[in-house]
C-alpha cells in the first residue's frame, strides 16, 4: 500500500503526466456539448453518466450516443468556435509549471481530437502528445461514424496508451490524472492515479482513489518530507 506522502514523492519525480480532457482538463462533458448543439442534449447526458459509472463498455457507449447526436462536421466547428470548452481553474499554471520541470505532459480522451488539440493548444501541449477519438466525415461533412482503431475508442483504451508512452519514450514514472472510472483503470501500467472531484464527483473514484484532489491548486505546491 502506498502511502500519500509517496505518492506526492511520486507525483514530483515524475517524469510524464497524462490528464484526462473531459471534467478534468475543461469542465464540461466534450460529447454532451456536442449533443447540445445537435439538440440531444438530456438522452445522451444520461448516457454519459452511465458510461462514466462504468456500467456500461466504452466502444458501445461511444457508438450509441454518437448514433444519437450524429454530428456534421459543421456542428463540430460550430462547438469549438462558438461554445469552446473552458479550462478549468489552475490547469494552465498546473501544466506550464510542469513543462518548466521537462515533465512531459499528454492529453489522453475517450473524447474527440478536434476539440481536444484545440484545449491542447490553450495550454502549450502538442498536437503529437494528444491521444483521442477521431470522428469520421462523408465529403458532404455528415456523420460516418469514428475511427475504431484508435486505443482510446475501447474499454482500457488509457492503459493501453500509457503502455505504448512507456515502450516509446522510456518513461521511469508516468501519473494519470483524471475524474472517471476509465482514468483510474489506467494505472497500471501509470505508477500512480489522482483523482479528480473540482468538476464532478465520481463515487466509485472518490472512494478508491489513493490520492483523491478537488482543485489543482493541491499539485501546485512543493513536495513535503
Amino acid at each position: 500500500m502506498v502511502s500519500h506522502s509517496e505518492l506526492r514523492k511520486l507525483f514530483y519525480s515524475a517524469d510524464a503526466v497524462c490528464f484526462d480532457v473531459d471534467s478534468t482538463v475543461i469542465r464540461e462533458e466534450g460529447i454532451d456539448e456536442l449533443a447540445k448543439i445537435c439538440g440531444v442534449e438530456d438522452a445522451v447526458s444520461e448516457m454519459t453518466r452511465r458510461a462514466m459509472g462504468g456500467a456500461v463498455p466504452f466502444k458501445a457507449a461511444l457508438t450509441e450516443r454518437l448514433a444519437l447526436i450524429q454530428p456534421s462536421r459543421e456542428q463540430v466547428q460550430r462547438l469549438i468556435a462558438e461554445q469552446p470548452p473552458h479550462l478549468t481553474p489552475g490547469i494552465r499554471e498546473l501544466v506550464s509549471r510542469l513543462q518548466e520541470r521537462n515533465v512531459q505532459v499528454f492529453l489522453i480522451s475517450g473524447g474527440f481530437r478536434s476539440i481536444v488539440e484545440h484545449v491542447a493548444s490553450k495550454l502549450n501541449i502538442p498536437a503529437t502528445n494528444v491521444f483521442a477519438n477521431r470522428l469520421k466525415f462523408y465529403f458532404n461533412g455528415e456523420y460516418a461514424g469514428f475511427d475504431e482503431m484508435q486505443p482510446t475508442a475501447e474499454s482500457g483504451g488509457k492503459g493501453k496508451v500509457i503502455k505504448l508512452l512507456k515502450e516509446k519514450f522510456r518513461f521511469k514514472k508516468i501519473i494519470m490524472i483524471g475524474d472517471g472510472a476509465t482514468d483510474m483503470e489506467a494505472c497500471p501500467p501509470a505508477d500512480a492515479f489522482i483523482g479528480f472531484g473540482g468538476n464532478v464527483i465520481r463515487q466509485q473514484v472518490k472512494d478508491n482513489a489513493k490520492w483523491y484532489i478537488t482543485d489543482f491548486v493541491e499539485l501546485l505546491g512543493e513536495p513535503k518530507e
